[in-house]
């Protein structure tokens, strides 16, 4: 057995530790390292310290969590407007008490990689966390697992919430459709395996075969995520032929970008576009615990934008009701196959929903051995409004009320207006117009990302609402308070 190995077993003691209302002093070092591609890392440079940010929802655990220390590893120093801001979200009444068991770790470092390899560059500031941690209990809170998370555990002595970085893979595109037909999840019409469009027009010959009316598909590179690796194009030709074996290899990728090419090259799939008269695009979220437990988190329907309609921009939780329950199911499936494998830490599954007259059928789309996109939205929920996930029902039930919770959520709220927006005035704007989070009734704005403000203005935004209808409309009084505050003199950040 080996020093992870090792170290692992430890995991159990850990998260037993990380629970509400303990007072067990232990540390949770918070590690958005986004170890992905150099391609998708490259895309995402500009806000990659924002995106770190995010786990800052996560902190909000110190409010329900009296012995719990959080450490936030990021390249950018978040201010400490934006830390008293989440130290008051956590605890209004007693704020400073969340602020003192809550730091950061600034790997000054602003080059498209994870902040899990910058931190090994730096061997003194491993040394200063190893140091906060200070031999208490401690885990290590990744976004994803590599050989580089690893490491950083093993330097720390602490264990990780994450599976072993060999079953990475194992959340790529190909690998990911093995899985669900093996787990008996349905799939889209298509094949995994192909690296380019010789291969694609190969795969689609074969599809007619089952699908003769085949005609728009989406090819997707094996390590993307977030959409980022996904083109849809056409098999038919402009009177609605289908283009010929020869034809279809020649254009069927014809205008992809270099970047897309040469990871296509490494693998990926080609799958039908599901369509219909009504198609949602819903997820289901677990966490995979030490010793093979499972336990269900949430459902949520994203929010797809871009070009073709293919790249994640926010979610709304929770799920159509309709479906809520198959999504469970499905999810908890594979899951299982997942936990007897000896993974351990997050899991989410995408899917595409289609109704016609029969109901909806459901589609497994991908699957994300990691947090995500709804991660950091769902922890603002569970820690501001402390609940559980009603899986027969499809809701989120609150324990102090026994009501429902719905929210909006989005890191792609931007307006060039807001660039330059001071953080403490994107804040105060939200509270100026009633919008800020109300602990009493548990409804209200959230906001996360906001280093995102200076260089892109963007800023994102978690509405949370007793109805769907609430959570809406306070998501989308938001971008009127931030332009109304960025037209004050002294607005911006200095």
């Amino acid at each position: 057995m080996g020093a992870f190995e090792r170290l692992q077993e430890r995991l159990g003691d850990a998260l037993d530790a990380n629970v509400p209302g303990s007072t067990v002093e232990h540390v949770v070092v918070a590690l958005p390292s986004y170890s992905m591609s150099a391609t998708l890392l490259s895309h995402y440079r500009s806000r990659l310290a924002a995106l770190e940010h995010r786990f800052l929802l996560g902190a909000l655990q110190a409010g329900r969590i009296p012995g719990v220390h959080v450490v936030l590893v990021t390249s950018r120093d978040p201010g400490e407007v934006v830390l008293d801001y989440h130290a008051r979200l956590a605890d209004p009444h007693a704020p400073e008490g969340v602020r003192r068991r809550l730091s950061c770790l600034v790997v000054p470092d602003d080059s498209p990689r994870g902040v899990a390899a910058k931190l090994l560059d730096r061997p003194d500031l491993l040394t200063e966390l190893r140091d906060r941690i200070g031999g208490r209990v401690a885990l290590v809170e990744p976004w994803n697992v590599t050989a580089a998370e690893v490491e950083v555990a093993v330097a720390l002595d602490a264990p990780l919430n994450g599976p072993a970085p060999q079953m990475w893979p194992l959340g790529f595109k190909s690998s990911a459709r093995r899985l669900f037909r093996e787990a008996g999840v349905p799939v889209p019409c298509g094949e995994e395996g192909v690296h380019d469009g010789t291969d694609v027009a190969a795969a689609v010959a074969r599809m007619r075969r089952s699908r003769p009316d085949l005609d728009r598909l989406v090819v997707k590179v094996d390590d993307s995520g977030s959409g980022d690796g996904n083109r849809v194009v056409s098999t038919r030709d402009d009177r609605g032929e289908p283009l010929g074996e020869a034809v279809l290899a020649a254009q069927v990728l014809r205008g992809a970008p270099d970047w897309f090419l040469r990871d296509l090259a490494a693998g990926g799939v080609v799958e039908e576009l599901v369509d219909g008269p009504r198609v949602t695009s819903p997820s289901a979220q677990v966490d995979l615990l030490p010793g093979g437990g499972v336990r269900l988190l949430a459902t949520h329907e994203q929010v797809l934008g871009g070009a073709q309609r293919q790249e994640f921009v926010g979610s709304r939780f929770p799920a159509d009701s309709a479906y809520a329950a198959d999504l469970a199911r499905h999810v908890s499936a594979v899951a299982r196959l997942l936990a007897r494998a000896g993974a351990v830490g997050r899991l989410a599954v995408d899917f595409v929903a289609v109704e016609d007259a029969g109901g909806w059928r459901l589609n497994a789309l991908d699957l994300n051995l990691r947090k995500g996109g709804t991660s950091h939205s769902f922890a603002a929920l569970r820690h501001l409004v402390p609940g559980c996930y009603d899986a027969d029902r499809g809701r989120w039930v609150a324990e102090h009320d026994g009501g429902p919770r719905c929210y909006r959520s989005s890191d792609g709220v931007v307006d060039p207006v807001w660039l330059g927006l001071d953080p403490g005035r994107a804040i105060e704007a939200v509270a100026d117009a009633g919008l800020a989070f109300d602990h009493e009734q548990g409804v209200g704005v959230v906001l996360h990302m906001m280093a995102a403000l200076a260089v892109e203005g963007r800023v994102g935004v978690t509405a949370i609402g007793r109805t769907v209808d609430e959570a809406d409309r306070l998501f989308a009084a938001v971008p009127d308070a931030l332009r109304a505050a960025a037209r004050r003199p002294g607005s911006r950040t200095r």
